[in-house]
């Protein structure tokens, strides 16, 4: 690395939600920024307003804030390399095409999009790489003027050197060696005026002074592009990185249309996934820290990143581990937090009020403390907890075979007994209830905690049994008491 400041960014385009790929882009940059003392840039990339979608800027936002990736330039932050979105900068572009158009770097094409199908379709057909062939290269003003007087409205395209390697040191892939023949001149101001990516890209990346490009591997064919503009303006380029693709779970690219995968930041979070989790998933997802560790803080993420330990191969989207992680967070979770996660999945399934009150909060509350060690998003508290809502107990086919041992109606009828005579219905009750049924039965360990479990859940293992017994409330403890000896 030179000894520049370090100056990064992340520019999405506003067409959609902050998918997975865009944040840990994101991340990337965000952690090398403060891992070198940098400054981690949001650009917002614009222009091609055919795919805008109206909330999409805020969306993306709201997306980077929620996993703590905080940016100290750019929309909303402002700084003094602005404006930082690509349609407030419409001026600077037409300065610099003009530059490079009084220099004969760039011409105006006037080809229809008919013509330059046509003209691939040839290219093709005899066995060529479909590129532009540069027949407005050489234009008289009288062409143009014609041209202009039939009504067509020219491009702007880069004049591309022949018999050039441009040779690219990225960080991940190492050096990377391009033929400008195979490129040909590439458009870079479309006919309405608009800037085309790989131009913009280059112009803001100079005046905002970005001094790393970190960026997804799809971008890599881009590159070339950029260093024959660069190279024109006579700038000193960035250095690169070309992240590795997100493969799914059969090692196949992973298509926004993959149902298979959850792949927007705005889902996880819909689901009660905590946000700290999500992070420490994407920042494995193609660099691997030193050591066998894989639970890190951002803070820990901030001071462990290097570029160098960004791998070459592909990541492999493993949804089983980030339910995993996210469960490992879960677990050390501040109870009353994961209340606040759990609650619109309850309200959603009408277990509780859109306004609790506090009696209900607080049984929810002790719920949730039940079950959150088992919890892998908080929308599982509606599965989980659904034995205490509803009114006949299932039983699952092992606990079938519990239920149906011979000695398990005795264990019931004295627990029965226990309960009915019971004056206070505590988790501390019930543990001196089972006690007494103990006791009374001579039956203990598996044989005494099993039935009781199977009777009043229908399951053959869960959470701590007096703190269940305890939730599911007297009167439905005897009920579903009465209901097995009444069937079995």
């Amino acid at each position: 690395m030179t000894n520049q400041q370090v100056r990064v960014r992340y520019a999405p385009s506003p067409t959609g939600q902050l998918h997975i790929g865009g944040a840990r882009t994101a991340l990337f940059n965000y952690l090398f920024a403060r891992k070198n003392n940098g400054t981690f840039i949001l650009r917002i990339e614009d222009t091609d307003q055919t795919r805008h979608v109206a909330d999409a800027e805020e969306k993306q936002m709201e997306g980077l804030r929620w996993l703590g990736i905080e940016w100290d330039e750019g929309v909303g932050a402002g700084g003094d390399y602005g404006p930082y979105r690509q349609t407030e900068r419409l001026h600077l572009y037409q300065q610099y095409v003009k530059e490079l158009m009084e220099r004969g770097a760039a011409y105006e094409c006037f080809c229809t999009e008919e013509e330059i199908a046509a003209e691939r379709a040839e290219q093709e057909a005899r066995g060529e790489t479909p590129m532009y062939s540069g027949r407005c290269r050489n234009l008289s003003e009288a062409d143009k003027a014609k041209l202009r007087a039939e009504g067509r409205k020219p491009t702007v395209r880069f004049l591309v050197p022949k018999d050039q390697i441009i040779k690219i040191e990225d960080h991940v892939r190492g050096q990377v060696e391009f033929e400008t023949n195979g490129i040909g001149d590439f458009i870079i101001v479309r006919a309405d005026g608009i800037p085309m990516y790989n131009f913009a890209c280059v112009i803001d990346d100079h005046t905002m002074k970005i001094s790393h490009v970190i960026r997804g591997e799809e971008h890599l064919s881009n590159t070339p592009r950029q260093m024959l503009l660069y190279q024109a303006f006579g700038w000193e380029p960035p250095e690169f990185a070309h992240i590795s693709l997100i493969l799914n779970q059969e090692r196949k690219k992973m298509s926004k249309r993959d149902e298979s995968i959850i792949q927007f930041v705005e889902q996880y979070k819909d689901l009660g996934y905590l946000p700290e989790a999500v992070v420490n998933f994407i920042a494995l997802l193609g660099w691997s820290p030193e050591g066998e560790e894989e639970i890190f803080s951002l803070a820990e993420l901030e001071q462990q990143f290097t570029l160098d330990r960004i791998n070459k191969s592909p990541a492999v989207f493993d949804t089983e581990k980030l339910a995993w992680m996210n469960n490992t967070y879960m677990k050390q979770a501040d109870l009353d937090r994961v209340l606040n996660l759990a609650l619109p999945h309850l309200q959603k399934a009408g277990r509780i009020s859109e306004a609790p009150s506090e009696t209900e909060l607080a049984y929810v509350r002790e719920l949730v403390s039940l079950y959150q060690d088992r919890m892998r998003a908080a929308s599982d508290i509606v599965e989980l907890t659904e034995l205490f809502y509803r009114q006949e107990v299932k039983f699952e086919a092992e606990a079938e075979a519990v239920a149906s041992e011979p000695h398990v109606k005795e264990v019931a009828a004295a627990l029965l007994a226990q309960v009915q005579a019971a004056e206070e219905f505590t988790a501390e009750s019930a543990a001196a209830m089972i006690k007494a049924v103990q006791k009374e039965t001579g039956y203990r360990g598996k044989q005494l905690f099993m039935p009781i479990r199977v009777i009043l859940t229908g399951q053959n293992h869960g959470p701590d049994l007096n703190k269940t017994i305890y939730l599911l409330g007297k009167s439905r403890v005897i009920k579903r008491l009465q209901q097995y000896l009444n069937t079995h």
